[in-house]
């Protein structure tokens, strides 16, 4: 057995017992997929599976400029994409916009944070030194980020774009056109100010910004996924190229498990991959309950125990 992929020390998984008993137990290591540290990350990221007519769609557009309208069941891979394309690309970090029912355009290009301004400027009337300049209280948000000038362009994920407000995908209509936008704080400054530093969404630093106009040089890639749960108006996917993410057959099942665990583990868990298929039509499972159930598995994990693999390959719809 693989002592990485091992969930529990010294051959027992339960280092909870519900009995009241403090114990000091050493955690096991996390999945791959749940490690969040460049230390605790493999060397190189795990390579994302894609058909070769699937990758044609997403270069289509990569050549056309337009953002990547990706829709499919929950865990298809379609957030995954987004990173792969920018390891692979070697863009440097993913930005990334989770959407919600509260996300507005505005917050996604900048925030000016009014008020701490003010409180800076009424304090430094008494003590010295300069004012603080007003890009001290701008931050860029990820879109914002991304439409900044470049040598070569940043990867955006618009997550779940279909969670938020039914006019989201309209208010983005001209950014995404025309890859500019202003902000009002900064054009109203005085001529003797053109140009002012503010902060980014990465926080790797400031980006010089003139006359509060914020204009792209190259286009970002800009990946929006969307679980279908709203129709996007024409508008809107007249200007994207659409990646519809099938859910995956039996053979890609089994590349993804030995992708995430390697291929050893096939030879054990060709019982889960069945019950993760017979149960997926009906409960709409995602791939990475699989990949939970065969690491676990894997790791000594008896999941014929009394609903433990029902609690790891639960539905995703329907009543909880």
């Amino acid at each position: 057995m693989n002592p990485a992929t091992n969930p529990a020390p010294n051959g027992s998984w339960r280092i909870f017992r519900g009995d009241g008993v403090q114990r000091s137990v050493v955690m096991p290591p996390a999945p791959p997929w749940r490690r969040f540290t460049s230390a605790q990350r493999p060397p190189a990221p795990l390579p994302y599976l894609i058909s070769s007519q699937h990758a044609d769609v997403v270069n289509a557009a990569l050549h056309l400029r337009r953002p990547l309208l990706v829709t499919g069941p929950a865990g298809t891979g379609k957030s995954s994409l987004a990173r792969a394309v920018t390891h692979e690309l070697a863009l440097g970090d993913l930005l990334r916009w989770p959407v919600n029912s509260r996300s507005g355009v505005q917050d996604a290009l900048y925030r000016y944070d009014a008020i701490g301004r003010l409180r800076e400027t009424t304090l430094s009337r008494d003590r010295p030194g300069t004012e603080p300049s007003i890009g001290s209280f701008i931050r860029l948000g990820p879109l914002g980020t991304a439409l900044t000038p470049a040598g070569a362009p940043r990867v955006l994920l618009v997550d779940e774009m279909d969670k938020g407000d039914v006019d989201l995908p309209n208010d983005l209509l001209t950014v995404f056109e025309e890859g500019v936008f202003e902000i009002p704080e900064l054009v109203r400054l005085p001529a003797d100010t053109p140009v002012v530093d503010v902060m980014t969404a990465d926080h790797e630093g400031t980006v010089s910004v003139e006359r509060g106009r914020v204009q792209c040089t190259e286009f970002p890639v800009v990946v929006i996924t969307s679980n279908g749960e709203r129709d996007f108006p024409p508008a809107f996917l007249r200007r994207c190229i659409r990646l519809d993410l099938p859910v995956p057959d039996e053979e890609r099942l089994r590349a993804i498990v030995t992708a995430h665990l390697g291929p050893d583990v096939l030879l054990d868990v060709d019982d889960l991959l069945q019950a993760f298929l017979r149960r997926r039509a009906p409960g709409e499972l995602a791939t990475d309950q699989l990949l939970n159930a065969v690491f676990l598995r894997v790791g000594g994990v008896d999941l014929d125990a009394e609903g433990l693999l029902d609690a790891v390959l639960h539905q995703l719809s329907g009543a909880v």
